[in-house]
Parts: C-alpha cells; sequence; structure tokens
C-alpha cells in the first residue's frame, strides 16, 4: 500500500495534472493562487509555463494547444473578474468540443457564499463556471485534489470533449494536510456501438443514389475511415470549417462548404459524422425533397437535436469502421468526373472573392502542405472556409459556432506551443486583433514563431458592409483609427514587414516561417474593393 504523503492544496493539484501527463499550463497568477504556481515553479522542470498578457488569452492558448495537439490543454487565472475574462475562451472551447481544463481560486472558504465583498468574490462562482463548462467542482481539502483532477479529465474527455474548470478556496492552496494514494487516471468512458443502428445506416446507404457526407470536428480522428467510407459510397465529403482536413483537399471527393452546396439539390441520404450539421440546417436552406438524415456521433443527445432519421451513437473511427465492414462488396459508380467538374465552376467563382481569395492562395504557397493555419473572424478568415486548401486533421483551426472575435492570435501562439515543430499562421483582421495585440509581448518573450497577417482595412469589415447594405449607409462604430503596426510591433520585439500583392505575401510569409521567430505582415486593404465572401458561405439568402 502506498504511503500517505503531505501535500498543499497546489501541490496536490500538480500531482494530479502530471499524472494526466500535462506539460504545459497557460496562466497568469495571482494573490488568491499562488500556492498553485509555486507548486508549479518546484516542479518546472516536468510543467512549463507560459504567462500571457490577458487572462482571456490565458485559456485562448489552452484552446489553440488543444486543437492543434489532441491533447487537454490546461488554463489557470484568479477566480471571479478573472474567470469570467477567461470565459469567453472557454465558451468558444465549448462550442467547438475541445477539451480544456481551466484552475481558478475561490474566496477564502469561510467568506464563500457570504456575500462581504471579499476579493474576487462572486454571488455564486461555482454555478457561474458550471454555465460554460461541461463540469465544474471545488476542490475543499488538499485531500481531494487529485481525485478532482482525475474526474475533471474524465468528465473532459469522455463523449462529447468540452472544457471543464476545478475551483479552489484561497487558503486551501497553501493548506497541508495528509493525502493518500494518487488515483489511476482513468481513460475516457466510450459509449459501445449498436450493431442494429449499423445495419440499418448501411442499408440506407445501400440504396442511396446520390449521398453526401458531412463531417466536423468529432470526426477529426477517423481520417482514414472516412475515407475508405467515402470511396465506398463515392460520396462527397464536405466540410465547413471543424472538419476541415479530414479528407485531405487534393482527394477528389473532399469539398469545401462552397463546393458542396453545388451538389446538395441532388443529395438523397446526407450522414452527418462529428458534425452539427450547420451546412445543412442552417446556411443551405431547403432540404432536397425525400432526403434521409443519417448521423455518427458520441453525444447522445445529437440525434434528436438534429432530428436525425437513424444515428448511431459512439465514437467516430470505431462507428464509421463498423459501417464499412457493414457495407463489404458494396462499391458505387464512380462520381470523381462529377466532383472534378463541381470543383472548377466552384474555382472560379471563388477567384471573384477578392482581393482575399488570392491572398488565402499566397499564404497556401507559402505554408507547408502540414503547417498550421488559425482563421479569424475577418474577411480572410471567413474566405479561408473555401478558399483554402488543408490537407491534413488539426491543421484549420476555427472556434466553431461562437465567432469569437479577436480568438485567432492568442490561439495560433498556444497551437505553437504544442506544435513547435510546424509553422504557424494566423489570419486577423485589424479589428479583431486589437482584442489581443499586446500577446505580441508574449510572443517575443517566449520566442513564439508564429506568423500573424494582418488584415488592415480600417473597419470592422462585416458591421461596416453590413451597416452599407442594410442600414442605408448609416456608420456608427464600424470603423477604426488604427496604430503604426510596425512600430507597435517593433516596440513589442516582434519583427514586422508589409504586403500589397498577393506575390509579396507570399515572399514575406515564406521568410517569416524560415526565420521561425515571431512575426507580423501587415496586408493593406481597401474596404471598399472587398467583395464580399457570404454568398458562398450563406447562399439562400444571396441567392
Amino acid at each position: 500500500m502506498a504511503p500517505e504523503r503531505e501535500l498543499s492544496g497546489g501541490e496536490a493539484l500538480v500531482e494530479g495534472l502530471l499524472a494526466h501527463g500535462v506539460d504545459t499550463v497557460f496562466g497568469i497568477p495571482g494573490v488568491q493562487t499562488y500556492g498553485f504556481f509555486d507548486a508549479l515553479a518546484r516542479r518546472r522542470d516536468e510543467i512549463r509555463l507560459v504567462a500571457p498578457r490577458h487572462e482571456q488569452a490565458t485559456a485562448y492558448m489552452a484552446f489553440g494547444y488543444a486543437k492543434a495537439s489532441g491533447r487537454s490543454g490546461v488554463c489557470s487565472v484568479v477566480p471571479g473578474v478573472g474567470f469570467l475574462n477567461a470565459s469567453a475562451a472557454i465558451a468558444s472551447a465549448y462550442g467547438a468540443s475541445t477539451p480544456v481544463l481551466c484552475v481558478t481560486g475561490e474566496v477564502p472558504s469561510e467568506f464563500i457564499g457570504s456575500g462581504m465583498g471579499h476579493l474576487h468574490e462572486l454571488p455564486d462562482q461555482l454555478a457561474m463556471m458550471r454555465g460554460v463548462t461541461k463540469w465544474s467542482a471545488r476542490v475543499d481539502h488538499p485531500a481531494d485534489a487529485e481525485r478532482l483532477v482525475d474526474e475533471a479529465f474524465f468528465e473532459m474527455t469522455s463523449g462529447r470533449p468540452r472544457p471543464v474548470a476545478l475551483a479552489m478556496p484561497w487558503e486551501v492552496f497553501d493548506q497541508r494536510a495528509a493525502v493518500g494514494p494518487p488515483p489511476e487516471p482513468r481513460a475516457p468512458a466510450l459509449a459501445p456501438v449498436d450493431p442494429h443502428a449499423v445495419d440499418r445506416l448501411a442499408g440506407s446507404l445501400r440504396g442511396a443514389r446520390s449521398p453526401m457526407i458531412m463531417v466536423g470536428s468529432g470526426a477529426l480522428g477517423a481520417g482514414d475511415e472516412v475515407r475508405t467510407l467515402a470511396e465506398l459510397l463515392q460520396a462527397p465529403v464536405v466540410s465547413f470549417r471543424g472538419g476541415r482536413g479530414v479528407l485531405s483537399s487534393d482527394h477528389v471527393l473532399s469539398l469545401t462548404c462552397a463546393e458542396g452546396f453545388e451538389c446538395w439539390p441532388e443529395t438523397d441520404v446526407v450522414l452527418g459524422i462529428g458534425s452539427r450539421m450547420e451546412l445543412q440546417w442552417f446556411r443551405w436552406g431547403h432540404e432536397p425533397e425525400g432526403l434521409r438524415r443519417l448521423l455518427i456521433d458520441i453525444d447522445p443527445s445529437q440525434p434528436t437535436r438534429l432530428k436525425t432519421d437513424d444515428a448511431i451513437v459512439g465514437d467516430a473511427a470505431e462507428a464509421t469502421g463498423a459501417l464499412i465492414a457493414a457495407l463489404e462488396g458494396h462499391r458505387a459508380a464512380d462520381r470523381s468526373r462529377q466532383m472534378r467538374e463541381v470543383k472548377a465552376r466552384t474555382a472560379e467563382r471563388i477567384a471573384e472573392i477578392t482581393p482575399h481569395a488570392q491572398f488565402i492562395g499566397a499564404i497556401r504557397r507559402a505554408l507547408p502542405r502540414e503547417g498550421i493555419f488559425v482563421e479569424e473572424i475577418c474577411q480572410a478568415g471567413f474566405t479561408s472556409y473555401f478558399a483554402l486548401p488543408v490537407y491534413g486533421p488539426r491543421t484549420f483551426i476555427t472556434c466553431g459556432h461562437q465567432g469569437t472575435l479577436g480568438f485567432g492570435y492568442a490561439t495560433a501562439l498556444g497551437a505553437k506551443v504544442a506544435r513547435p515543430e510546424l509553422p504557424v499562421v494566423a489570419v486577423t483582421g485589424d479589428g479583431g486583433f486589437g482584442f489581443g495585440l499586446q500577446e505580441l509581448i508574449t510572443a517575443a518573450q517566449y520566442g513564439i514563431g508564429v506568423v500573424c497577417v494582418l488584415f488592415d482595412n480600417g473597419a470592422y469589415g462585416n458591421v461596416w458592409r453590413d451597416q452599407m447594405r442594410l442600414f442605408d449607409g448609416r456608420l456608427l462604430a464600424s470603423e477604426l483609427s488604427n496604430p503604426d503596426w510596425a512600430a507597435l510591433a517593433a516596440a513589442c520585439g516582434v519583427a514586422a514587414s508589409s504586403a500589397t500583392s498577393p506575390e509579396e505575401l507570399e515572399r514575406a510569409v515564406g521568410a517569416a516561417i524560415e526565420r521561425d521567430a515571431p512575426a507580423l505582415v501587415v496586408v493593406p486593404v481597401d474596404r471598399r474593393e472587398e467583395v464580399s465572401p457570404w454568398p458562398l458561405l450563406m447562399p439562400q439568402p444571396y441567392a
């Protein structure tokens, strides 16, 4: 039997993180969490700390770390206002089904729920934490810490991965107590695949004339299975954001959202794999008559939520593999010629989205196939959904349906920390970049070699366009006055350059990737000449 150990609450939390293979924490210390950060300092050879300049960035970086690596990201902030600052990124992780653990503090135990106004006190912090996470708990004694860390990882990674949070009262971080043996880390729980459901879906797919597969981030670990199934069915594989790269863009059956819309009217069976099916119910409008809707998803509530006709609940790779086995001997007619024609037609429309389609093409030429691209809520980011070829999973990073303006740069820094051997390029607009430009200092301090391409159109581009289009040009708070970006970057210790054409951008991004150091490339854009990407993203309202 393992001997009892005497640990502080902070030390016990760190022991729990180490037991789950955590090697990086993104965090900003504060008085309520000193005991945790001191415990990290004494284990710095095993866990590194990256300290951003804003609490929101701690969680965005943990989010980017998880997206790029497939492992859990960990961040730490002070309680109350600190957790509230981080909550936008935690909500993004929730929406994008990403495992992030936030470790925060709490007011001293005697003041919890007292309403005395202790430093950073909230009326009910635990309830607030539960509002933006899959699971949250408070660690009230050092002896509970390792068990609750294990529970946090189990909840975070079982079923649909989503963020979780742990809070510890101020004094418990430093309180020392005898703790029992550490718990054995548990593997995530996986629902068994129902063979009857597999047979039913196989029957529907055998009878399909023109099937389509839609993939989301839940299919990132099922690339081989998706490719095999698509080839058996000769079904186009359509991805919007989260599923980009599940099937490489250079595969004839891999379609973007813009290309997939061209095939939608003739589709008679649609199979979602790890996808919210946003294209189907939100962006593409009316469904084809008689459409049969099938789903593979690890979340048992998703089939009901999406009103599917039949579903397999389970892991995407396991369930898709079972479906392939059930379809043994099935061979559909070759549709490669049709798919090439669709791609050719759509390429002509994409080329009209000037200048961003051309700029996205320049970035793709400079970025190696395995390089990571992080989008942003900006015109270039939107254009990348259909204009950027993506060749592998976890190389296109998005915040998903939350659409959190300003997430991109900090998220890209986290992705680069997770995968330092790969080039990472982030695109951003001047509006979104203003939400987190202080993280240029973080990039310089830690030598995080992200290449940030900043498209400066002097506006919140979407808002400006909508005010012009929908409100007779009555502009309010959509135009921006910006600093000298190069001077700002230089003051932060980051090299800056500019590009005014796709050719110049390709050279600038390529040179920055070669240096593997923090870089900012500024691209001035005339917003009056930007062609909207929205007719390809929301085709029904623009039809």
